[in-house]
């Protein structure tokens, strides 16, 4: 098998996340690495020394985009593999012009985005935060988990899933192995697609309107800017959940406010619209609303396994196989 000339190109930050010494063996395993270079910037005289002889780009979050004068200074660059997962704003419209190869970690990052998810939607079910929060202002005797209201428990909920993207597939397959009616909507999947899933095909509207739970994983599209309206979080079900792992924009935030503040519905956001939401904004304030910090995708020890899924890419492409995960141009605008 053949070791390509591979080059890392991401920010400082990522490379002292991701570039730990169990990835840089695992790399050094599957090309010729020029461990020493890390490009955060394209224009300098070590960027184009090492851009000449670069087969293979490794990058990362922070990357520069690699736009036709950054591919002019790499003349035999043929591949592309990024240790995240979307490559907008990082792979230009010169790369495809140019057919270079790319290969993206969007997979191996969307199963901790899926588990955090599933964890949600089963404390959920329970009301975990809320009741462990009431136990501890109450100091109420335990034994009163036999006066529970029938509506609580995980036993036959409806969770519907807003798009069947890489994660929200991912979530489709942890929610197997439990007692939940899954609903889907995706308007680029067939209901014949829907059902080989193990999903029910539904519109949006009653996708809000039945489900007990409701997990956003649409991409941000100006097509899916504001998806989540207004009129569907007023018509869910008294007491759903809303949770959002995708982008805060894809969601009405005013709206949502309203309606938890309101105690109608509750949500777990993992992310906002701005990513920091200022201290004043009702979402803040609402107790049925939990605001996580952007946690849910790769952290800590979960970015060892970005890195082997782009050392397994090199390796398969090394062989002339091309990629088991490439980003193709043409779904790249209905994709996160």
């Amino acid at each position: 098998m053949s070791r390509p000339r591979a080059v890392l190109a991401m920010s400082p930050e990522a490379a002292e996340a991701v570039l730990d010494p169990v990835a840089l063996a695992a790399f050094d395993q599957v090309c010729d690495l020029a461990s020493d270079v890390v490009l955060a910037d394209f224009d300098t005289a070590t960027a184009r020394a090492a851009l000449a002889e670069a087969e293979i780009l490794i990058i990362g979050w922070g990357c520069p985009p690699l736009t036709a004068e950054v591919l002019a200074m790499a003349p035999r660059l043929r591949a592309v593999v990024h240790t995240g997962g979307t490559v907008r704003g990082y792979v230009t419209q010169a790369c495809w012009d140019r057919g270079i190869e790319v290969s993206s970690a969007a997979a191996a990052n969307a199963l901790p985005v899926a588990e955090y998810t599933l964890a949600m939607i089963l404390l959920s079910g329970k009301k975990v935060l809320e009741r462990a929060r009431e136990y501890r202002a109450s100091g109420e005797d335990p034994g009163r988990w036999l006066r529970t209201s029938r509506s609580l428990g995980n036993f036959g909920r409806t969770v519907g899933i807003l798009s069947a993207s890489l994660i929200g597939r991912r979530v489709i397959e942890l929610l197997r192995p439990y007692d939940f009616r899954v609903l889907l909507h995706d308007p680029y999947v067939t209901d014949e697609e829907a059902w080989e899933l193990g999903v029910e095909p539904v519109s949006l509207p009653e996708l809000f309107a039945r489900g007990d739970v409701v997990s956003v994983h649409t991409p941000l599209l100006p097509a899916t800017r504001g998806l989540v309206s207004r009129e569907l979080i007023d018509s869910m079900r008294p007491d759903a959940m809303l949770i959002n792992t995708a982008r805060g924009a894809v969601v009405d935030q005013e709206a949502l406010a309203a309606a938890a503040l309101a105690g109608r519905v509750r949500a777990v956001l993992d992310v906002t619209d701005p990513e920091l939401l200022p201290k004043q904004h009702p979402l803040w304030h609402s107790e049925n609303v939990l605001i996580s910090p952007h946690l849910a995708g790769s952290q800590g020890n979960e970015w060892g396994r970005l890195a082997e899924h782009a050392a397994a890419e090199i390796a398969l492409w090394s062989t002339g196989a091309g990629f088991a995960h490439p980003v193709q141009r043409e779904r790249l605008d209905r994709l996160a």
